[in-house]
């Protein structure tokens, strides 16, 4: 294996294609997670990571729909988990470059 810190750190900022594309910040991260976990040291934690935080933020902007709906408490959620998924990006993306481990808030662990 291989240290490779600047691909974690491409790894963690290819999230914010999501701002851009919609869905890229979820599929390139996914594809590098796939190609390099093997090659790639600490890569297999990066990117568990990264997917566990992508997957729980599309779960928890489905639940602010209805939210929006009955309260119109969805919206001011819907913007927290923007700014959430702006931020801890770049956070981690400096955790990475530093060798240091990727936290993210509020992440559900669905990939162990």
């Amino acid at each position: 294996m291989r240290e490779d810190k600047q691909l974690l750190v491409i790894t963690h900022l290819s999230q914010l294609l999501d701002l851009i594309t919609g869905i890229g910040g979820f599929i390139v991260p996914l594809v590098l997670w796939l190609t390099q976990r093997d090659k790639v040291a600490g890569m297999d934690l990066h990117g568990k990571a990264i997917m566990n935080f992508q997957i729980s933020l599309f779960i928890y902007s489905i639940l602010c729909i209805p939210l929006i709906i009955f309260l119109g408490l969805g919206i001011i959620l819907l913007i927290i988990i923007g700014i959430i998924a702006l931020v801890f990006p770049i956070l981690n993306a400096i955790k990475a470059s530093n060798g240091e481990m990727p936290y993210y808030p509020l992440s559900i662990e669905i990939i162990k």
